[in-house]
């Protein structure tokens, strides 16, 4: 029986299918119960869901939505966001994965999507679909005692508090203070409301009781909330005495007055010995918060949010730049949609981008674009590494001084 691609919207059947495909992919042993798969149905959005189905099995799945994402000067640009890419182990070298996302980028490009975002679970798979990795995180382990505070108390600012909160104040509260972040910091992304009741147990995908994690915020002097954090407790004892672990599910502040009280309350919380930062900017303020910043010792940094452009004049206009000047950028795309030539100008007058015979600067795949778009990696180190290549010595300096960002770009979202 030859293998059927087709989208699975509107029909229950096949989302139920996909869903199951998809657990399988990710090596997810736990079944799906009724209850999870009526929930995920109704609150998942299918309309750019397709499956790759063996009779009536589905054995690769692939989903898309509409997305925004912030660039450096706090624009956005529309995206085409890319989820659920699955390939069961028994149908893979058989193209499944090629076939869906080629066409999908193409319908993006024809319906004026800016670029693609994805979140990599694989580095090896995306950058021959012309995708690079544009963000990443930072995880710190804080020995509480070692970092030499002393006890001392949080800096809420001048006339800020920080308070608990429940869920619900979350639901109510946590959207304003994202929205204000987000012009901020390159390389976020459009919360659905979906987000907000997941984190706070309003919706549960997964089986199991629900335990609930603690909630801060703070306020301003104003009683503006400016900044939220969602944290989980380990209950740990050593030798009779407390030695917890404050783990962070999400930190956010639009200010840096929010970011400084949120991390000062979780490292003055009685009993904990240890904090755990969570999926943090490369940039955050934490370590420098300490009187001794060895205490903050690095667990893990990755990359995160992924990047493809499919507009490439208009990505390189969306967003401002570090200096005046001009770059041509000769842009290869390994699927034809991107690519080209282009004249890059910044001035106080504004940013334009549009194609050119003139001489190329730099010549780059839209991979190593997308490292350069938000801020995140230096153009002279790529051509160190050979990932791009210099028509003039002074090209790669001058595109650092162009593309640098103030803040390193930040994706705090899995999707």
């Amino acid at each position: 029986m030859p293998l059927l691609s087709r989208s699975v919207a509107d029909d229950p059947a096949a989302i139920d299918a996909w869903l199951r495909a998809k657990h399988t992919g990710f090596l997810v042993s736990a079944p799906l119960s009724d209850e999870e798969l009526a929930e995920r149905r109704e609150r998942t959005d299918f309309s750019r869901g397709r499956g790759v189905f063996d009779g009536d099995r589905c054995v690769a799945t692939f989903r898309s939505f509409d997305q925004e994402l912030t660039v450096p000067g706090g624009g956005v640009v529309r995206s085409n966001a890319v989820s659920g890419v699955t390939v069961t182990g028994t149908h893979r070298r058989r193209g499944l994965l090629t076939g869906m996302m080629t066409e999908d980028l193409a319908a993006a490009r024809e319906r004026g999507d800016t670029v693609a975002t994805l979140i990599a679970a694989e580095w090896r798979i995306y950058g021959r679909f012309g995708f690079g990795p544009a963000a990443g995180f930072t995880q710190w382990r804080v020995d509480v005692p070692l970092a030499g505070l002393g006890g001392r108390r949080a800096d809420t600012g001048a006339g800020g508090s920080v308070a608990l909160v429940d869920g619900a104040a979350v639901r109510e509260l946590g959207p304003g203070v994202y929205e204000r972040l987000r012009p901020q910091r390159p390389g976020t992304v459009t919360r659905p409301p979906l987000y907000w009741e997941r984190l706070t147990g309003a919706v549960r995908f997964q089986p199991g009781p629900w335990v609930e994690p603690f909630h801060a915020v703070h306020r301003d002097a104003d009683g503006v909330a400016q900044g939220l954090v969602t944290f989980r407790v380990d209950d740990v004892w050593t030798d009779d005495m407390p030695a917890n672990v404050a783990r962070v599910e999400q930190l956010v502040a639009a200010t840096p007055e929010a970011e400084r009280a949120l991390w000062g309350f979780l490292l003055g919380l009685d009993w904990v010995r240890t904090v755990k930062s969570g999926e943090a900017p490369h940039d955050s303020l934490l370590p420098l918060l300490l009187p001794n910043a060895r205490a903050a010792v690095i667990d893990r940094r990755s990359d995160l949010l992924w990047l493809r452009p499919l507009d490439t004049a208009g990505m390189l206009a969306a967003r401002t730049y570090g200096a005046e000047g001009e770059l041509v950028l000769d842009v290869r795309d390994p699927l034809g949609l991107a690519g080209g030539r282009f004249l890059l100008s910044a001035s106080p007058e504004g940013v334009t981008a549009a194609p050119t015979d003139r001489d190329a600067d730099l010549t780059l795949d839209t991979g190593a674009l997308a490292r350069l778009y938000l801020g995140d990696e230096s153009a002279v180190r790529l051509a160190a590494a050979g990932l791009i290549e210099a028509g003039r010595a002074e090209a790669p300096a001058r595109a650092d001084q162009l593309f640098r960002t103030d803040r390193r770009p930040w994706c705090p979202d899995d999707f």
